[in-house]
């Protein structure tokens, strides 16, 4: 027999990447419709280019703001249940061992097993508590900086999405053209982000490089239609 070396490859930053996703998107599609739709009503790149950045600033705050309040609170509810097992573990340990062994008996462990699994970690306040966190909870232990990474990642992330669609109102004299090349400059960067975001999750990326920009398309020509149709 041969040992061949096996290399497990797993995802080490899923949390950062779903940060810089959700901004991204978000920043590549709403300031992208704004134009679209704008430029179907006014008749200067320079009030759109305005409308625009205005938003990205307020979306980029909103998005981060969102971030932050999200990943509190995920620590937040981490913090609460930690310390009411470590106080069932002190007041009702006669019934946390069952929960230990309702928790292994899902994996066909043997009852003997289980008692003398359930036994060592009694040992162990810390490791029993962390035991129960993980398996019966399903909760991993949050980063305390995560809530303030979550909002820096979202916000900067959504900042250089939500520029993308603007440059071309930057090099063009109306909207109308301003348009065509924003199209082109902001599908063009929806198809490479979902190609490289669908990769990255272990999705199709050509599937989700073409859903990404079906979205975004299907949002900015949403918005442009409407506009038209009610623009006074």
């Amino acid at each position: 027999m041969h040992d061949h070396p096996h290399n497990e490859e797993h995802f080490k930053s899923p949390a950062m990447v779903r940060d810089i996703v959700i901004g991204m998107a978000d920043g590549l599609t709403v300031p992208f419709a704004l134009a679209a739709g704008l430029s179907g009503v006014v008749q200067a790149n320079n009030i759109i280019i305005t409308a625009g950045v205005a938003e990205i600033v307020a979306g980029s705050i909103a998005m981060g703001l969102g971030g932050y309040l999200s990943a509190r609170t995920e620590s937040d509810h981490y913090k609460a249940e930690l310390k009411r097992e470590y106080f069932e573990v002190e007041r009702v340990p006669h019934k946390e061992k069952e929960e230990i062994h309702e928790v292994l008996e899902t994996y066909g462990i043997s009852e003997a097993t289980r008692i003398k699994v359930a036994d060592e970690l009694a040992l162990d306040k810390d490791k029993w508590v962390d035991f129960m966190m993980k398996y019966e909870l399903g909760l991993e232990q949050p980063d305390d900086k995560r809530a303030r990474k979550s909002a820096a990642n979202i916000s900067i992330s959504y900042i250089v999405g939500g520029f993308i669609p603007l440059t071309a109102y930057l090099f063009t004299s109306h909207p109308h053209e301003g348009l065509l090349y924003s199209s082109v400059i902001t599908l063009l960067a929806l198809f490479i982000f979902g190609y490289f975001k669908s990769k990255a999750t272990g999705q199709s990326p050509l599937a989700g490089a073409l859903r990404t920009t079906f979205i975004g398309a299907a949002a900015a020509t949403a918005a442009f239609g409407i506009a038209s149709l009610i623009k006074f």
